[in-house]
């Protein structure tokens, strides 16, 4: 294979992983370089909430955290209750946040301030996994508010367009997110029985990987 074949085919493997990529999995030449990151994302979306897969090259370092949970911040609520993990300062104005929402608040934010100790940022972060638990009273636990909280920290600038979205925070109008962020981590959410502090509804750990030098 010649140079500009060799071009020609990394153009096109990039518009098309851009555009979809799914098709791409079986694909030999998905296989990243040494030193890539390749994100695959749902066919046809330009602003997924999550990837389907990505794939690091084999010379790629990268950063695990550990499972975090959310800081104990509001002394007005109880303690050991799950309205203590929480941030007014962080859902001010808005309403109709649900606990695990805001908890979830309180974690992606430990999550950037971890990330950023260790010389990565959420826009590294390229896969995830979060661990929530039922609020109380509740028959399951809060999938949609936990995916707001991550809207707010994740996947909202469109892929096509560049431009930032608007995400709504509990049920008020959506609005700018608290951290602009094109990274879509493969990410996994479960249900769990129970979490080490009494209290937490949402824990979280992610991978990072490092920049290339």
């Amino acid at each position: 294979m010649n140079r500009r074949t060799k071009t020609v085919l990394g153009t096109a493997l990039t518009a098309s992983l851009l555009a979809g990529g799914t098709a791409l999995a079986d694909g030999r030449s998905w296989r990243p370089a040494p030193k890539e990151v390749r994100v695959m994302l749902p066919e046809g979306q330009s602003n997924p909430g999550i990837a389907t897969g990505v794939a690091t090259g084999g010379e790629i370092a990268v950063y695990q955290s550990s499972g975090l949970g959310p800081t104990a911040l509001n002394p007005a609520a109880p303690e050991g209750s799950p309205e203590r993990y929480t941030d007014p300062s962080l859902t001010e104005g808005a309403e109709g946040v649900t606990v695990t929402e805001a908890q979830a608040l309180v974690v992606l934010r430990n999550i950037k301030t971890n990330l950023e100790a260790a010389g990565v940022t959420p826009a590294d972060v390229i896969t995830m996994k979060c661990y929530l638990m039922k609020p109380p009273g509740a028959e399951t636990a809060d999938y949609a508010g936990w995916n707001r909280a991550y809207r707010q920290y994740f996947a909202n600038i469109d892929l096509a367009t560049h431009k930032v979205v608007p995400v709504p925070m509990g049920t008020s109008a959506p609005k700018a997110p608290l951290v602009a962020n094109k990274a879509r981590p493969a990410r996994a959410t479960m249900e769990v029985a129970s979490l080490a502090v009494k209290g937490w509804l949402v824990e979280v750990e992610v991978t990072a990987a490092y920049k290339k030098r």
